[in-house]
């Protein structure tokens, strides 16, 4: 997959998992679309570590439930790192 392909992937990943999650979450598109990259990233490499699958094709629905659920996990980790900084 090209470095466009998994921008866009990410963008849209990260947007699938902000829908997703309950809650207001902090952040814009550009967090959104950083977070997703970082989440598409860990995704694949999770999936690559525990299920010999990777992000390979765009089209493919593991890369799109490999980056959607990396995505959710990087979310709810910058979720809970933003939420106590707030209530300080």
């Amino acid at each position: 997959m090209g470095f466009f392909a998994f921008l866009i992937l990410g963008l849209l990943a990260g947007a699938i998992a902000k829908l997703i999650l309950p809650g207001k979450q902090s952040g814009g598109w550009f967090v959104t679309l950083l977070l997703g990259v970082v989440g598409a990233m860990l995704g694949g490499w999770l999936g690559g570590l525990l299920f010999n699958v990777g992000l390979d094709s765009f089209f493919s629905l593991s890369t799109w439930a490999l980056a959607i659920g990396g995505s959710l996990v990087v979310l709810l980790i910058y979720g809970a790192i933003t939420g106590r900084r707030s209530r300080a």
